[in-house]
């Protein structure tokens, strides 16, 4: 095979109380890459479609910099070329630089005559990730590999099971927030008090997944140190997420570096409810959006015809 494209579907990073390190992937966005094998050892970008301004170079773009970190590791005696169609929209928290880096990873692994696992894929998708977000953090990249909820370290990604009855509602507001810039807002200091507090929440939370327990859950998702911080830059935050918890949500925050929201329901026919709940607090702030209703347990990224 000279040639093969895959898919890989947008995601939520984060997961409000697990920040660069948890993560889960939804049905309804994703990116697509296109890798073809060329003679000359070089990985280059030949074409992006769907989004302006993305880097050509490929050193400075995550899917072609994820394949140069393949190449160079696996001494590959040929180069690759990209085409990179995006279905996720710049600065929205879907995990958009992730998508298009695990795409490319997953294509151009079809290519080769020796396969990787796909968990041995993750550190050439950190590297790739670095270039948008100035570290190596797995909560896109991790779980769009696996699919479903995964817990992400430096060096492993773990998939984490849920309820299959479970989905989630990702409401997107046509708005744009740069993760740098949502970076940002977390410098400063923190008390020792909140630490201990996420801590604890973030343990009630994964537990909770682990037995399928939803008041575990429930107690667990409440973001008490990213959430505060960029809930500002966020217009209607507030309001979006009590939408989400008066119709039941388990719990609701920011998806990734913002500005989209995420809430987690019981069933597919709760999350149905709430998303238009979701949308017109958006609208009430001045934003039109778009919702999407997933499986928590979301596809993992894939080759397509």
């Amino acid at each position: 095979m000279k040639q093969t494209t895959a898919f890989a579907p947008a995601s939520i990073g984060n997961l409000g109380v697990g920040f660069d390190i948890l993560g889960q992937t939804f049905e309804g966005a994703g990116d697509r890459a296109t890798v073809r094998c060329i003679d000359e050892p070089v990985v280059r970008i030949v074409a992006i479609r769907g989004l302006d301004n993305l880097p050509m170079d490929a050193a400075s773009n995550t899917a072609g910099a994820a394949l140069i970190a393949l190449c160079n590791a696996l001494d590959l005696p040929f180069g690759l070329e990209i085409e990179l169609d995006k279905g996720i929209p710049f600065g929205s928290g879907m995990g958009g630089s992730a998508a298009s880096c695990v795409a490319a990873l997953v294509a151009a692994n079809a290519l080769l005559e020796n396969p990787l696992h796909v968990h041995a894929l993750y550190p050439f998708a950190l590297h790739g990730e670095s270039v948008a977000s100035g570290g190596r953090h797995g909560d896109n990249v991790g779980p769009m590999l696996v699919g479903g909820v995964a817990l992400t370290t430096a060096e492993r990604i773990i998939p984490i099971a849920v309820p299959d009855a479970w989905h989630s509602v990702l409401v997107h507001p046509h708005a744009v927030l740069e993760t740098r810039r949502a970076r940002e807002a977390l410098k400063g200091a923190y008390a020792i008090g909140d630490f201990v507090e996420q801590s604890a929440n973030l343990a009630l939370f994964l537990e909770g997944c682990r037995s399928g327990d939803v008041e575990l859950v429930r107690a667990g998702l409440r973001d008490v140190l990213v959430e505060p911080r960029r809930a500002p830059l966020i217009g209607g935050f507030a309001q979006v997420k009590q939408a989400a918890l008066d119709h039941a949500a388990m719990g609701a925050s920011i998806s990734g570096a913002g500005p989209s929201v995420f809430a987690w329901f019981e069933t597919r026919a709760a999350a149905e409810i709430a998303a238009p709940a979701m949308r017109a607090a958006f609208a009430a702030a001045g934003f039109s959006s778009e919702s999407f209703v997933s499986p928590v347990n979301g596809p993992a990224a894939r080759v397509i015809p």
